[in-house]
């Protein structure tokens, strides 16, 4: 029988510091958090392997190695060819760990195909709108240098209402947890220009001081 601690210590000494290399809002921090919100959601399933999970977890990143486009069926290859994982995990297991990963990313076209997609899917949705603008506004500043404070705004505002609004691509899985509510929350205040605007403003200039 698998010892979850000794899965954990691989993880946080081979996996986390992978995400050292990543942009500063997919960094070791988010990886720690997505690991962290994945087994407090798991409490609701007893049904779930938190090993398992936890694996899923920690790797459901780690193809932003080569990009962002493709990330999250880069995140499920690498799951597959990471011959250390077997020492713990059976084939059909690697699949459900490799299924997660690439399940995890919000704009997806198809519902994760199992509860440990579900949750890790979940658990990546980090409803916060101060973290939600700082991580936007983190990766438009790096992949779009020449934009000035205007254009980040119209561009940040862009892909808030695409994603976050009212009818926006990103799902909620799970019933359970915060995120629901603190997702309504933050669709009053991008409902209010005011207010976002102030947030952007604040987050911006805390970047740029």
């Amino acid at each position: 029988m698998r010892e979850i601690e000794e899965i954990r210590s691989f993880i946080e000494r081979e996996i986390v510091p992978r995400y050292d290399d990543f942009d500063a809002g997919h960094g070791r921090d988010h990886v720690l958090t997505v690991m962290a919100q994945a087994l407090s959601l798991a409490q609701y399933y007893p049904e779930v392997d938190q090993s398992l999970l936890l694996t899923a977890a920690a790797y459901h990143d780690l193809g932003l190695i080569n990009g962002r486009e493709h990330h999250h069926t880069d995140s499920a290859l690498i799951v597959r060819e990471d011959e250390r994982l077997r020492q713990w995990f059976d084939e059909a297991e690697i699949n459900t760990i490799a299924d997660a990963a690439e399940d995890h990313r919000a704009s997806s076209d198809h519902e994760p195909r199992t509860i440990y997609g579900r949750i890790v899917a979940e658990a990546d949705r980090i409803i916060d709108g101060e973290t939600i603008v700082r991580r936007a506004l983190l990766y438009g500043m790096k992949h779009e240098p020449g934009l000035d404070r205007e254009g980040q705004y119209r561009r940040l505002m862009e892909h808030m209402r695409e994603k976050y609004d009212y009818g926006g691509y990103l799902k909620l899985w799970i019933p359970h947890g915060e995120n629901a509510r603190r997702l309504e929350e933050f669709r009053q205040v991008l409902a209010d220009p005011v207010a976002f605007r102030n947030l952007f403003d604040t987050i911006y200039d805390s970047i740029n001081q």
